[in-house]
């Protein structure tokens, strides 16, 4: 990748230079012959050294946003404006040549753009939102989110579209991804809530498993092993997060009545967003050997009903 961006910024190079000495060695005498032809060349060759100028530029300016950009989701928005903005720039150096003056180009710029906004209201407002999006950072590429009952981590935000991996589903009863691809308009995040489970600030959310004991269990035995393979499983897997702060994530133990003839042992823990699934069945893991090896202490429901 690194190489090809190497190899687009040469060939743009090249062109540039290429063009611009065209552009004066057609001042020479010998093409005042070609009469009306040479000041539409000049132009032509002018008008094509501006666009390898910006193509140019804006290679590497994704060379070094590349390399320095620290997340994943950052480097992407900026990646997309760099590409937006150099349509932006391309689009107008070919109406600047398509037109004789300004005035007549931002005129019929203006008129299109009027005929166009009415006939494209729904991908306008998509792309408005994708503005919002870029600046408001309500999501970023690599998050968690949840949109109208969508639920799934991002994989592209275009500039008309957001497109995302979905988790859970109509097949699933976890937080596996479910293998299809949701893809909705920019503009609905303008009127339904966005529910992001991923942030730098707050890297983890809340989750809590259960299980069923008896009344007759020795819940302290059951909160010190719960917590104890909650806190190891921690460890284990977020170890870049035990240091300062790690008070804040504590995992904690609660009880409560069942309406069947047992009570449920609960813990909470944090997790992150994607990794609910896996966390759950490793507490289970390293939780229920040691709750089994202890008959004396913990009974299970062992009914029909359970």
């Amino acid at each position: 990748m690194k190489n090809q961006k190497k190899h687009a910024i040469t060939i743009y190079i090249v062109m540039a230079v290429l063009l611009i000495a065209v552009h004066y060695v057609l001042d020479l005498e010998f093409f005042e012959s070609w009469g009306k032809l040479t000041p539409f060349l000049k132009k032509l060759t002018l008008s094509l050294f501006l666009i390898s100028l910006i193509l140019m530029i804006s290679k590497i300016i994704e060379k070094v946003v590349t390399a320095q950009a620290r997340s994943e989701g950052d480097r992407y928005n900026l990646l997309r404006i760099i590409r937006f903005l150099t349509i932006v720039f391309n689009l107008i150096v070919v109406i600047s040549f398509l037109f004789k003056s300004l005035y007549a180009a931002a005129l019929s710029v203006g008129l299109f753009s009027l005929v166009v906004g009415f006939a494209l209201q729904a991908p306008i407002t998509s792309f408005i939102a994708w503005i919002y999006l870029i600046f408001r950072r309500s999501y970023l590429v690599g998050d968690r989110i949840q949109v109208k009952g969508f639920r799934g981590d991002v994989v592209e935000i275009s500039y008309l579209d957001t497109s995302i991996l979905e988790c859970s589903g109509d097949y699933l009863g976890n937080d596996r991804m479910s293998g299809r691809i949701i893809r909705f308009p920019n503009s609905l995040i303008l009127r339904e809530e966005v529910i992001n489970y991923s942030g730098p600030q707050i890297p983890f959310i809340w989750d809590e498993t259960a299980i069923q004991v008896l009344y007759t269990t020795d819940l302290e035995f059951v909160e010190k092993c719960l917590l104890e393979a909650a806190h190891k499983d921690f460890m284990e897997h977020y170890p870049q997060r035990s240091g300062k702060g790690y008070e804040q994530w504590k995992p904690a133990v609660y009880f409560r009545i069942n309406t069947r003839a047992w009570m449920e042992a609960v813990i909470s823990y944090p997790v992150e967003p994607i990794d609910t699934t896996g966390r759950r069945n490793r507490i289970l893991r390293y939780a229920l050997p040691l709750l089994n090896a202890a008959p004396d202490k913990v009974q299970f429901p062992d009914t029909p009903k359970r």
